[in-house]
């Protein structure tokens, strides 16, 4: 092995020392990991070791600056194989996840290191504001890492995150596994209500296969068109039977077992740390602090939108009965399919009418816009900054001053190997030291609707918002302007990292937004006006039920983890999840799922993700970027002059102030729900 070859050992002459994918092998992965735990391991023991009095120089920033090369090799393993995996990453990922847990902890658990922490924090020492964050984050990084534990209970938690790492990644690749392994091909007698553009995908889907007839997977963009305009009943309950019982089939890929182990494993270590569950230790790091706070959000979204929801859910199934008879009972396969129509019936409106004006060259140029008028910043496509895949774009993002701000990345369509979803993630966060300020590279990455041979990716509105949604994450990190990168960007609490990516949604039934970019693809024609109102009148139709939907996914997500004793399944532990699952659903009045179906197993936000005991962060965002957002009602939508408040208050400052403190700078005020509710028209 010639490690003079290995890119992240030499310096990158790339555009803005950006990785060179294309050099990038797993084998150098591999060497970059091993050889960056070991200088991270030396570089801490430089700090224990130091015979110098703990400063907070000489120990807190020294450990902050620690563990460069780890930490970027690290991060690029994590992001291929989240979106361009394939069977040597995810063996990589495997066997280096556990590893690098086990360094992280070992490290964390160092007594003289912590001693050394310790020492500073007890000390108090006069800092600047971010910089007295950043000793806190740290002192409580080790404490809640386990440095106030025994010999034998550090032991024991370094093997529970060594095992909580394996198996998550393990549960994320059977995900993967599942969704990529089925597929439905059907014949021209089988596609009743598609339109065209989707019978044209499936069509080439299957012919890229060498089959013959049209393809449909459990994809996004395949999954949900057909989900929504199938007339066939009976096909959409098999294809809505296919997705819900992902990882439930007993073999290599089901998750139910992980399901169990990952729940238990987190209960153990909260108790260990000392509090009473997982969801006690998540919340302490978390604006709602408590699980009472999270319940109280619940209960009042219950409260608020529950007769709304049942009145919609009543209103689908008279008119579904209209036409199949008083007997028709609607189920879960039914709910897209007459949503759609119902809609339809009442505003003229279907999500198909609207592709042609969402071209995505052209969507692009409007949210990139929208970022220009709102704060000043321009993207520049740049092709010689190296790509991971043929569909990837990058683009070099510029300050209103022309200074340059980052590099962002954008990733479109679905393939395998690519995870499903949308999510924006980093390469390299932001931060300043003695070399000067290091721009961040980050990026976004979604399943959208492909291209077809005749027509390019056009969009519906859920894909505009989106793409608003993912690059108002990135435009968190893009503005970032701290110090330090472990407080940088989206680096905040989870139920404050939502408002940025929720509040950019706002816009997507704004008209001057809208005009700027949404033109007919073909005729160049602009979204007729009696269209985009069609579109705001509808804007709130069945909302009441989306939020319950919402608010049923965070009832679930305590119910696993506001438990105190540990989760045994009598009998069949498939349906002792399920049971779970129905118990936490009760209130919301949602359509339940028949037997056999499970959201655990595939719910990767609370199980791998970072929102175990926090899913209520997106409802609790809502009510932040609703009240937000209506501070630009009042002071004018595009005020630049306001979006600079926006900017210099809660963008570019990361996590170097708690959130609520943050908030009140922007808005001079604590939010309230009375902003949503107006907003989604359940109050006047």
């Amino acid at each position: 092995m010639n490690t003079l070859n290995n890119p992240f050992f030499t310096p990158l002459p790339t555009p803005h020392a950006t990785f060179p994918f294309h050099q990038i092998t797993p084998v150098f992965l591999e060497e970059a990991i091993m050889r960056g735990m070991e200088e991270h391991r030396e570089e801490v023991e430089r700090i224990a070791e130091n015979t110098e009095p703990p400063t907070f120089e000489n120990t807190i920033v020294a450990l902050e600056r620690s563990g460069q090369l780890l930490q970027e090799a690290d991060t690029v393993l994590a992001n291929l194989f989240s979106a361009n995996t394939n069977e040597a990453i995810d063996e990589l990922c495997e066997r280096m996840s556990p590893l690098v847990a086990r360094h992280h902890t070992t490290l964390a658990l160092d007594p003289r290191v912590f001693q050394r922490v310790k020492a500073v924090y007890d000390a108090q020492p006069v800092l600047n504001t971010e910089d007295a964050m950043l000793l806190k984050e740290t002192y409580e990084g080790y404490v809640r890492a386990g440095a106030l534990l025994n010999d034998e209970q550090k032991s024991r938690l370094r093997a529970i995150n060594e095992e909580l790492a394996t198996l998550t990644m393990r549960f994320s690749q059977n995900h993967l596994k599942e969704t990529n392994a089925f597929e439905m091909l059907l014949g021209a007698d089988d596609l009743d209500g598609l339109p065209d553009d989707v019978k044209t995908r499936a069509a080439e889907a299957a012919a890229k296969k060498g089959r013959t007839g049209w393809l449909f997977t459990l994809q996004a963009p395949s999954y949900g068109p057909f989900m929504m305009y199938s007339a066939r009943r009976d096909l959409r309950e098999r294809f809505y039977m296919a997705y819900q019982t992902q990882c439930t089939h007993s073999g290599d890929t089901s998750n139910v077992a992980l399901v169990v182990q990952l729940v238990n494993l987190r209960l153990e270590r909260a108790q260990l740390l000392g509090y009473k569950n997982h969801a006690a230790f998540a919340l302490s790091r978390r604006m709602a602090a408590t699980p009472q706070a999270v319940y109280g959000l619940l209960d009042s979204l219950i409260a608020g939108y529950h007769t709304a929801a049942a009145n919609e859910l009543h209103a689908l199934q008279q008119y579904a009965q209209q036409t199949l008879g008083s007997d028709f009972q609607l189920q879960p396969w039914d709910y897209a399919y007459y949503s759609r129509a119902l809609k339809k019936e009442r505003y003229d409106l279907d999500p198909e009418m609207l592709r042609p004006y969402f071209e995505l060259s052209h969507v692009k140029r409007g949210v990139f816009g929208l970022a220009e008028t709102l704060y000043g910043i321009t993207l520049k496509r740049n092709a010689a900054i190296p790509v991971y895949h043929p569909d990837v774009e990058a683009y070099d993002v510029f300050d209103s001053d022309g200074k340059f701000l980052a590099v962002f990345y954008y990733d479109p369509f679905p393939r395998e190997g690519k995870h499903s979803g949308a999510w924006m993630t980093s390469y390299r966060e932001q931060y300043t030291d003695e070399r000067g300020d290091h721009r961040p590279q980050v990026a976004v990455v979604t399943n959208f609707t492909p291209p077809t041979a005749d027509k390019p990716a056009l969009l519906t509105l859920g894909e505009v918002e989106t793409l608003l949604h993912e690059f108002g994450h990135a435009l968190h990190g893009i503005c970032a302007s701290t110090r330090y990168a472990s407080l940088s960007g989206t680096n905040v609490y989870w139920d404050f990292v939502e408002l940025p990516s929720q509040f950019m949604e706002n816009y997507a039934v704004e008209a001057d937004f809208l005009n700027s970019f949404a033109h007919h693809y073909q005729t160049g024609e602009a979204l007729p006006a009696e269209l985009l109102q069609r579109i705001k009148d509808s804007r709130n139709f069945g909302v009441a039920y989306a939020c319950m939907r919402q608010v049923s996914f965070g009832l679930l997500d305590m119910a696993w983890y506001d438990r105190e004793t540990p989760f045994v399944p009598g009998g069949s532990e498939l349906s002792a999840i399920t049971a779970i699952e129905h118990t936490a659903w009760q209130r919301t009045g949602q359509l339940i799922p028949p037997d056999g179906c499970c959201m655990s197993v595939q719910f990767g936000h609370i199980m791998t993700g970072g929102y175990s005991a926090g899913y209520y962060s997106y409802k609790w965002a809502e009510v932040l970027d609703a009240d937000a957002f209506a501070a630009f009602k009042e002071e004018g939508i595009f005020n630049r002059e306001t979006a600079c408040r926006f900017r210099q208050t809660i963008l570019s400052q990361g996590g170097t102030r708690h959130p609520s403190e943050l908030y009140r700078l922007f808005r001079g005020q604590d939010p309230t729900i009375e902003a949503l509710m107006r907003r989604d028209g359940i109050i006047e």
